[in-house]
């Protein structure tokens, strides 16, 4: 079931996935930078869902602190961690 995430700091705003078999479906990010998230939707697709945040978290954007891949990553997180 594909569902929406919100952002927080980046300029996408929001985030759709499933995940099928620990790895990741359908990435779909709403704003932001079209052409890069595309291709970053791209790449994550069949990704496992732990490889994703290994390779995602921590990358920043410009003077942010965060980024809409570190954002990606943290939702996955709290996914990973709400399944325990």
């Amino acid at each position: 079931m594909t569902k929406k995430h919100k952002l927080e700091g980046v300029c996408s705003k929001e985030v759709s996935f499933s995940v099928a078999d620990g790895r990741l479906k359908g990435v779909k990010f709403f704003s932001g930078c079209p052409g890069n998230l595309a291709a970053m939707a791209r790449l994550l697709e069949g990704m496992p869902v732990k490889e994703a945040i290994a390779k995602l978290r921590g990358i920043t954007c410009g003077d942010k602190a965060t980024s809409c891949s570190d954002q990606l990553a943290r939702v996955l997180e709290r996914l990973l961690k709400a399944e325990k």
